[in-house]
């Protein structure tokens, strides 16, 4: 169990956006503090203001270059015991593609797609740096 000094204090969004081929836009990326290569799917922290959904709609759009029409909410979990913070899980569908918007610190996230069944067994393998992801796969893939 984390402490409270260690504990996330912002809630977060993670998409599984899901093409017209029901392909899922996985982002890969190098992780040397956590020993390499590493799929993850977009996501990350709410900024001020901002609903679960906005921020799900910022981060795929930043992370993936990804715009979606049809959103469906997946479920919201806690991050850890010590920590009020959430994270919600969506599924995005009817998708139209752009440029990625990258910060500094993301330069390196590649998007790749991935057919929905390659993608459960890479979380079965442990090739997902988070939980997150491979949990929203799951719940997209039971509620197709």
């Amino acid at each position: 169990m984390s402490d409270s000094t260690t504990a996330p204090t912002r809630d977060a969004s993670v998409i599984v956006a899901r093409n017209d081929s029901h392909q899922v836009a996985i982002l890969t990326a190098d992780f040397p503090r956590h020993g390499g290569e590493y799929l993850f799917l977009p996501g990350g922290r709410r900024e001020r203001g901002e609903s679960p959904k906005d921020c799900a709609r910022r981060e795929l759009r930043e992370e993936a270059g990804i715009t979606a029409a049809q959103w469906r909410p997946l479920g919201s979990y806690a991050m850890t015991l010590a920590s009020t913070a959430r994270i919600h899980l969506f599924e995005a569908r009817q998708l139209s593609l752009g440029a990625q918007e990258l910060s500094a610190n993301e330069v390196d996230f590649k998007l790749e797609w991935w057919p929905m069944g390659e993608a459960l067994t890479a979380a079965t393998e442990g090739r997902f740096l988070l939980p997150a992801g491979p949990l929203a796969l799951l719940l997209a893939d039971r509620n197709a």
